[in-house]
């Protein structure tokens, strides 16, 4: 493998091509598509701080890197990509892809991140700030995430998470085959329209949780007192709630365990009441 080391490189597309090379200790100081239709790259320990400088690159290992805010849209139309323990400053990563790997990496402009990836992997990483991380991805599978970015995990479909703190508006908005584990999940409207959903010892807050879903399981989750209005519109629900649930509103059906339960609310708006409702105190 050709080594490239302790260099810089500006200007239009000043590395194009290059196929079994490893970077490393290098910086992209300007310009645009400082990397592009590449294969077989290595980089280790180095910088990016012009437009665009990863684009159409199949199979990359990327370690102890950093991207600048002015990297925008740094990686996209790339395939087979395992990167760790890296910072990103810049927005919009991450997109038209194929088997993605993140360890160890901090996002901090996570604005339009992981849009259209096919086969994404996640351990131990971060995302602040921003808008609809990962909308359009599947195939997702995340062990360790934090964020506080907005609308996160909308439009995605075969998705498992264990292990993940999200505080966020408008989680998991008509996703598909979806399981959550041993996560805390804070925000309103959590997974509307959404179907075949599961969670499993789940925290939940915010309000009108787990509506106008077409099947939906919990296992031993928790709720929030701010969780009114929960299961509206929702059908085929199979939830055991440990603890006490504020409102559970206008659900279709299926069936509903809790330890306690504020109030249950039928209107004259009810889709239907084939919903059974228990409390085991």
């Amino acid at each position: 493998m050709k080594v490239i080391s302790n260099q810089s490189f500006g200007g239009e597309r000043p590395l194009f091509g290059i196929k079994d090379t490893h970077l490393e200790h290098i910086t992209i100081t300007d310009g645009e598509s400082g990397i592009k239709c590449c294969a077989n790259l290595v980089c280790d320990d180095s910088k990016f701080y012009g437009k665009y400088p990863w684009w159409h690159v199949d199979k990359s290992l990327i370690t102890n890197c950093y991207f600048a805010p002015e990297s925008r849209s740094a990686i996209w139309y790339s395939s087979d990509m395992t990167m760790k323990d890296s910072v990103i400053d810049g927005p919009k990563f991450f997109r038209e892809m194929k088997n993605l790997t993140l360890e160890n990496v901090k996002i901090n402009d996570a604005d339009e991140t992981f849009w259209r990836v096919d086969g994404l992997k996640l351990k131990h990483v971060s995302l602040h700030d921003g808008t609809y991380p990962f909308m359009f991805s599947r195939n997702i599978y995340v062990d360790g995430l934090t964020s506080d970015a907005k609308y996160v995990f909308q439009y995605c479909k075969n998705v498992e998470v264990h292990h993940a703190k999200i505080t966020t508006k408008d989680s998991f908005w008509e996703c598909e085959n979806v399981t959550v584990y041993d996560s805390v999940l804070d925000g309103e409207y959590l997974a509307w329209h959404s179907k075949n959903v599961k969670l499993v010892r789940c925290h939940i807050g915010g309000e009108q949780p787990l509506c106008y879903l077409d099947g939906i399981t919990l296992e031993d989750c928790t709720f929030d007192a701010a969780c009114d209005r929960a299961f509206e519109d929702s059908r085929n629900i199979d939830a055991t709630i440990k603890g006490r649930i504020t409102e559970i509103k206008n659900p279709i059906s299926g069936r509903i365990v809790a330890d306690e339960i504020g109030r249950i609310t039928y209107n004259t708006f009810a889709k239907g009441k084939d919903c059974v409702i228990e409390t085991t105190k």
